[in-house]
């Protein structure tokens, strides 16, 4: 090696050796509690800071850095038995004292082969056996450390691990370097010179190691990789194994020596090539690699706040191009266990389950009841995860024949089933395909499946409350417009009734008969309308709106009342706005009407109409016994609460309904006593204002002639 790699070496034995003494230093005066061995941490430190001046000040080839050596591979010995005792395993593990004596006494003869080897200078053949010696002597040493090493971690309890992983860290490392160091040299009857300058790296990371652990907070320095992270890792492990196989083995096939050598390496690698692909991209082989990396990984089988996170995904979607409901719960629950599809059994009418949707599943003949009414039961008071595979071994015989049913046991695909209960109450039961790695359900998966089936449920259950919520909004429309229609209809039979009254006393006027006639023509008008209007009722003015001149609605409206009330239009302002005529003459006359039935027989009803800024304003006031400000807050415009006898309640809801469909207002205004004015405010046409100018220069004009 160049003097550059030399001087980097130095450097690195320099720096293990000062970070060693300043954490010696820091361990020895922290004074933790014996059952830590603080001391024999400082101890063992401060002997590799020992070792690392002396390779750099000594080098690495003298007797002092020998004997530190070993001194310190003792340090590490006596620190590896001090952490048996962090609970207390010394006392209750037979086997360990026996195998830290023996690793001791192989160290300890180290001193006597070093020695010996400076005896023997000018006999190479000497040093060598002595050298292979101690070399056989390290093996065994590295190779019962890292035993015990393993033994401490695998045999800790949970708690425990989490302070003995990083100083078990360090020492694994330190001795599996010990272990590929000596077992190379003793292959090649040498030391190998770049591993041994690799030595001080080494120390240098044992140190931070053992510096990180101590001085860092455990919750700080848990690691947790993910389950995607550590599936990949394996992933590029295996491939990274396959292709060094494949070399190797392409390379022997190339040194046969035979004139078919070349041929045979290129099938090899060919064939290789060919199976790699195969089974690669194979998506059994990844389940069987992501179920067994969970099991023997990873303490629980899940990664809940992944599983969670993809639940929400898969539910909350939303969209044209979302699945429906149902679907998306399938997949929410086939997701969790790696099941390539799935059927969801939704509640029928007579108690059982049928079949509600299908997803990857098209193939399986699902009967009309698919769940029986037993069946339902079972579920709802056993709240059971049903393993089919249990049922066809025989292996659980705490299952009725109901709750699963012989069109699945018959089906090879079938896998599990997962009831949604909501409130202890069946809501569906979601039937999984047998993954492509088929394995038992376990505890966890139960939980698991548990707890997602119940949040599914609230969900189909909301969904099932917003059909049943928007049906009965549906029929409320349609009693509503049945409301509408029969106070219509008692509006023409109360003129009807009063024409007929009015008819006996003055059925020989010639003036009475034509208003008769008039009233009989609007009434027969009004009910042939009547079913084209039922429509507009839902939309509450939605037909298509026209110019309105407000002074001839007015008018038309009074008129229809002269025969029965007296109803005067005070001002008649050519006003325009833009309406449905009949919903506004509808509006008006529920309005007059109420009026009229609240004001005495000899009393007017007014009609005034005038302008205001960009509104026209329709005030119908009568007379009648008013209304009380408590009435008028929490009754007036409420369907179905009348103050008259046999009274509806509607007709000034329906006006209001109407009045702001078309973008206006109506107010009311009522004292007891002293009578109601009803104010209509819609906004004027634009042509409105096109009107009033025509007709102010018209004015204008004849105050001139």
């Amino acid at each position: 090696m160049g003097s550059g790699w030399a001087l980097i070496v130095y450097l690195t034995h320099l720096a293990a050796a000062v970070g060693a003494s300043a954490l010696a230093l820091w361990l020895a005066a922290l004074q933790r509690n014996a059952s830590r061995a603080a001391a024999v941490n400082a101890l063992a430190v401060g002997m590799i800071a020992l070792w690392s001046f002396s390779a750099a000040g000594f080098g690495r080839g003298s007797i002092i850095t020998e004997i530190a050596l070993i001194c310190s591979n003792l340090a590490w010995l006596w620190m590896l038995y001090r952490l048996f005792g962090y609970d207390e395993r010394d006392t209750k593990i037979g086997p360990i004292r026996p195998v830290i004596v023996a690793l001791g006494f192989i160290e300890l003869m180290q001193f006597g082969l070093v020695l010996a080897y400076f005896q023997f200078i000018a006999a190479p053949q000497a040093q060598a056996l002595i050298w292979q010696i101690s070399f056989t002597l390290h093996l065994l040493f590295a190779v019962g450390a890292l035993v015990l090493v393993h033994n401490l971690f695998a045999g800790a309890s949970q708690q425990s691990r989490l302070s003995l992983r990083w100083p078990a860290a360090a020492l694994g490392l330190l001795f599996l370097f010990d272990l590929n160091f000596y077992a190379i040299a003793w292959l090649g009857e040498g030391r190998p010179h770049l591993l041994q300058d690799l030595r001080a790296f080494t120390v240098l990371a044992v140190v931070a190691i053992l510096a990180l652990g101590a001085t860092r907070k455990e919750a700080e320095l848990r690691f947790r990789p993910s389950r995607s992270f550590a599936f990949q890792s394996i992933s590029l492990l295996v491939i990274g194994a396959y292709l060094v196989v494949m070399v190797v083995a392409a390379q022997g096939l190339a040194y046969i020596g035979s004139d078919y050598g070349r041929v045979l390496q290129t099938g090899f690698v060919l064939l290789a090539s060919v199976a790699a692909l195969m089974l690669l991209p194979s998506k059994r082989l990844r389940s069987w690699l992501r179920v067994s990396l969970s099991k023997n990984l990873f303490q629980h089988r899940y990664d809940y706040r992944s599983e969670w996170l993809r639940f929400t995904d898969t539910i909350g979607r939303a969209g044209p191009q979302a699945a429906p409901l149902p679907e998306r719960a399938i997949r929410a629950v086939a997701d969790i266990t790696d099941s390539p599809s799935g059927l969801l059994l939704t509640t029928r009418e007579d108690g059982g389950l049928m079949l509600a949707a299908r997803w990857h599943w098209s193939d399986l003949e699902v009967p009309g009841e698919a769940l029986s009414a037993e069946g339902v039961r079972f579920f709802e008071e056993s709240q059971f995860i049903v393993d089919i595979d249990d049922l066809r071994r025989g292996t659980e015989t705490g299952i009725p024949a109901a709750a699963c049913p012989e069109w699945l046991l018959a089906s090879g695909q079938s896998w599990a089933m997962v009831p949604l209960l909501h409130y202890e109450r069946l809501v569906g039961v979601v039937v999984l395909a047998r993954p492509p790695v088929a394995r038992r359900l376990d505890w966890e998966d139960f939980d698991l499946l548990r707890v997602i089936g119940r949040q599914l449920a609230s969900y189909l259950a909301e969904q099932s409350s917003q059909d049943a919520l928007g049906e009965a909004q549906r029929f409320d429309e349609f009693n509503r417009r049945i409301a509408f229609v029969m106070h219509d209809i008692k509006n023409l039979a109360s003129q009807l009734s009063l024409l007929a009254k009015n008819a006996e006393k003055h059925a020989d006027k010639p003036a009475f008969r034509a208003d008769m006639i008039l009233t009989l023509r609007n009434s027969t008008d009004k009910l042939q309308a009547l079913l084209a209007r039922l429509g507009r009722y839902g939309s509450l003015g939605g037909k298509e709106r026209q110019q309105i001149v407000l002074g001839a609605l007015l008018e038309r409206v009074a008129a229809q009342y002269a025969a029965r009330h007296r109803v005067e239009v005070l001002a008649n302002s050519e006003c325009l706005v833009t309406a449905d005529g009949d919903a506004l003459e509808q509006a008006l006359v529920h309005l007059v009407q109420n009026a009229v039935d609240a004001t005495a027989d000899d009393a007017p009803v007014y009609l005034d109409l005038r302008e205001e800024t960009n509104h026209a304003v329709i005030e119908i006031r009568d007379s009648g016994e008013g209304m009380s400000p408590e009435f008028i807050r929490t009754r007036l415009f409420k369907p179905f609460h009348s103050s008259k006898p046999g009274g509806f309640g509607i007709g000034a809801y329906e006006a209001r309904e109407l009045v702001r469909a078309m973008g206006g207002r109506l107010d009311v205004d009522s004292r007891e006593g002293m009578g109601t004015r009803f104010v209509m405010r819609l906004p004027l046409s634009a042509q409105s204002d096109i009107m009033r100018s025509m007709r102010e220069q018209a004015d204008a004009r004849k105050e001139v002639a």
